[in-house]
């Protein structure tokens, strides 16, 4: 029985022998396939006579034999004749190497016409290979069985290359869903480690590389230092190598380079590395330079390297290639766009945290009896809103948006008359009534901001009461939002303990004695009973300024560029 496990031609192969075998078959010719260790793989008797397998056999190695003192394409197309035991005629099956430009012997196939093989043509060319033909010219069955061969090489060939092509598909494939991957989490909200993080371990799990690490310039004590930001696997960064490691990728890239590779595979490597680092590859991550740079102001495309990604020791090849520099290429440069939208975010919310900062202390400005009112409050608000959050849903975003809307809660005021402001003494009905329209000047200002929208109505019901009788339109209850009820209460809290123009600071005891009182018609009964069991005396240090920070950092402008991202997302 043909052996049918070979590992040198494919089950298809062997059946397209197989066909080829029952043509033939009807010229009265058997056929046989061996492979090269001498086995019969595909075996066709056309049931007029029985071949002599053992000469089959040795006409293959010998065709094998040849084929080793000569290259496959030197043999390609040539018929190899025998006639010691009739007539066999064997052409060499030489099938295209995966990956490879060589070819690889996977067979010889055998045509045995038999003892009394007939060489005589048939008179009309026409007739010959029809149905009740019992002969075939030895040239004419060599040229059968060289197209044969041919035809099987030609379809290894595509296979082999449609097999190629479905692997680089399918890395392409994978390396559009790690950039995609990567994109979709490209928010300013996450943390340049985690993003980085996310990008190490997405491109490992299509890279099989011993270590993979981001490196970014940071200033330390004043000095530019290269440290490792996310990576994984084993690889060796210390300061040193870091720094080597930046200043040979430049070395590269001033050459007119893409990228760092090296390795010692087809030469020997052009930098010295550590014994256990066999290839590397580095590419840089850029960003453009700051438009106040000298650089930038000459060349508006300038850029500046601002860190590196690097991986050590391919794993399933002996190097890395283009294909891995432009892959590595596409991950850092989205790196280095996250990196850069952060650092322009930043900036963008420290612009506007200064903006409403300068807002904010030009209403200060215009009493000085109420310097420092605005961020106060502010702080309490936040204070106030984190030990409601400890009993009901309130999450991070609503508490900073309670945050800001107490910086900005007396925006209105700018609107006031300063003489009414600073007023030493009981105001007319008419004095009332323009105070009273700040929470809706206020209001008017932030409604043409898109971003500020959010905390329209902290700003313009802060001075309503539950009991229906604050201004600027006598809410009631639940008709005041939960943000205005904490800001009332926060305004408050700060009025009563301030000194003004026509009275003193209250103490604390006594301001918590009026938010008491005032439960129920003045201020919510549960936003001032959350307040009053709160550690009353600790927060009064963090706006006296003593005792430590409430803010991440210890600086108040640290969590307000916080708060303010949430409304610039």
């Amino acid at each position: 029985m043909p052996n049918t496990t070979t590992p040198g031609l494919t089950c298809q192969q062997r059946r397209d022998l197989e066909r080829f075998g029952e043509r033939i078959g009807r010229f009265g010719v058997n056929l046989a396939v061996v492979d090269p260790s001498g086995g019969i793989v595909v075996l066709h008797n056309a049931g007029q006579f029985d071949s002599d397998m053992e000469a089959i056999v040795e006409a293959a190695r010998a065709v094998s034999q040849a084929l080793g003192r000569h290259t496959a394409e030197s043999c390609e197309g040539r018929v190899w004749q025998f006639c010691d035991a009739g007539t066999l005629l064997a052409v060499p099956l030489c099938l295209p190497r995966v990956a490879t430009a060589e070819h690889r012997l996977a067979g010889v196939i055998v045509a045995d016409q038999g003892p009394e093989a007939c060489v005589e043509r048939p008179s009309d060319p026409a007739q010959e290979g029809r149905t009740g033909d019992s002969s075939i010219s030895a040239a004419c069955l060599g040229e059968m069985l060289r197209l044969a061969a041919q035809n099987l090489q030609m379809s290894a060939r595509s296979d082999e290359q449609m097999e190629k092509m479905g692997t680089e598909l399918a890395q392409v494939y994978e390396e559009l869903v790690l950039l995609h991957k990567i994109s979709t989490h490209m928010k300013l909200t996450e943390s340049d480690s985690t993003f980085l993080q996310l990008a190490c371990d997405s491109l490992t799990d299509i890279v099989l590389v011993e270590g993979i690490a981001v490196v970014l310039e940071r200033i330390v004590e004043g000095e530019k230092r290269f440290m490792v930001a996310a990576g994984s696997g084993l690889i060796d960064l210390d300061a040193r190598m870091t720094a080597l490691l930046h200043s040979r990728l430049a070395e590269e890239i001033r050459r007119g380079q893409e990228a760092l590779l090296d390795s010692d595979v087809d030469t020997p490597f052009r930098y010295e590395w550590p014994a256990s680092i066999r290839n590397v590859i580095a590419v840089p991550l850029c960003a453009k330079e700051p438009q106040h740079s000298r650089r930038a102001a000459r060349d508006e495309n300038a850029v500046t390297i601002i860190g590196y990604m690097v991986a050590v020791n391919r794993i399933d090849k002996p190097d890395f290639d283009s294909t891995d520099m432009k892959l590595f290429g596409s991950v850092a440069s989205g790196c280095a766009v996250f990196i850069e939208n952060g650092r322009l975010f930043n900036d963008l919310k420290e612009l506007f945290l200064g903006s409403l900062k300068a807002l904010t202390d030009s209403i200060d400005a215009k009493d000085q009896y109420t310097r420092g009112h605005s961020e106060r409050v502010a702080i309490i608000s936040r204070w106030l809103a984190e030990r409601v959050a400890e009993r009901e849903p309130l999450d991070d975003e609503q508490i900073h948006r309670i945050y800001l809307a107490g910086l900005l809660h007396d925006i209105g005021k700018i609107g006031v008359d300063e003489n009414v402001l600073r007023k030493n003494g009981r105001l007319t009905p008419e004095e009332r009534e323009i105070i009273q329209r700040h929470p809706s000047i206020g209001a008017g200002i932030l409604r043409g901001i898109k971003q500020m929208r959010d905390i329209v109505p902290g700003v313009l019901q802060h001075h309503e009461r539950v009991d229906g009788k604050g201004y600027p339109d006598g809410l009631v209850g639940d008709q005041i939002s939960l943000m205005a009820k904490i800001l009332g209460l926060a305004d408050s809290f700060d009025a009563m303990t301030s000194k003004r123009v026509y009275r003193d600071a209250m103490t604390v005891d006594c301001a918590l004695e009026e938010i008491r009182k005032g439960l129920g018609t003045q201020f919510d009964e549960k936003i001032g009973t959350i307040f009053l069991e709160s550690d009353i005396y600790h927060l009064w240090d963090l706006i006296q300024g003593n005792g430590p920070s409430m803010y991440e950092g210890g600086h108040v402008c640290e969590y307000g560029t916080t708060a303010i991202g949430t409304l610039l997302r």
